[in-house]
């Protein structure tokens, strides 16, 4: 008896350390997060304060306002659209591995595009629309094969559309009308179905790419 009373002791240790450890990897976790979106919020001028809930001292930023996280208490959504931000993306952003929707439409963001968002695997939303971003889309966008949404219209960027993007089976709508972009517009895989109003207002694209015709990136920097 005594033997089971020992072995019972043992298993009850045990499971509570397991339990502390549980609790550790959840904090560490969430802090990465955390850290992740405050080195956003540092990067921003918010004259409307809707980043005042920000928190970095929280154990992780899911009761942050504009912060939506899973069961989990993993961040899968940062809805910031039309809120008056100004200043640059941050490539910490790419550490919010389970992020689904990041909606920065209608800001005052410059810069760049962080090309370390290629490494937000589960993304199926980017809303970068109506900023004043600049520079090339990057290459790493690519990699987001659960992309649904990208939207990057109303902003400054030049150089081509990456053909890494014509690989996201998954992608319904792109639109980056508006911007500085060259080269021509992809014709393959989800970009056959993008109607071409979505790439309008980029003086230098010339149009629809002619497989096998002409190469993308003629006179495209």
């Amino acid at each position: 008896m005594e033997a089971v009373f020992k072995t019972q002791s043992l298993f009850l240790k045990l499971w509570g350390l397991l339990a502390v450890v549980l609790a550790v990897v959840v904090a560490v976790k969430g802090n990465s997060e955390g850290d992740a979106l405050y080195a956003l919020r540092r990067s921003l001028s918010d004259p409307g304060n809707v980043l005042q809930s920000w928190d970095p001292n929280l154990v992780n930023p899911c009761t942050w306002f504009h912060v939506t996280c899973n069961g989990d208490n993993q961040v899968t959504r940062v809805d910031l659209g039309n809120s008056k931000l100004s200043g640059h993306l941050v490539p910490e952003l790419g550490k919010l591995e389970h992020l689904q929707y990041l909606e920065l439409y209608k800001n005052n963001i410059q810069g760049t595009i962080p090309k370390e968002l290629g490494n937000l695997k589960s993304l199926i939303s980017l809303d970068l629309y109506n900023n004043n971003i600049s520079g090339t889309i990057p290459t790493s966008l690519g990699n987001l094969k659960n992309l649904v949404f990208l939207r990057l219209n109303d902003n400054k960027l030049t150089g081509p559309i990456p053909r890494e993007l014509t690989s996201i089976s998954s992608l319904k709508v792109v639109d980056v009308s508006n911007n500085d972009l060259c080269g021509t517009i992809p014709t393959s895989g989800p970009f056959e179905h993008i109607p071409l109003n979505n790439f309008e207002h980029n003086p230098r694209l010339e149009g629809p790419e002619l497989l096998g015709l002409a190469t993308y990136d003629t006179n495209c920097s």
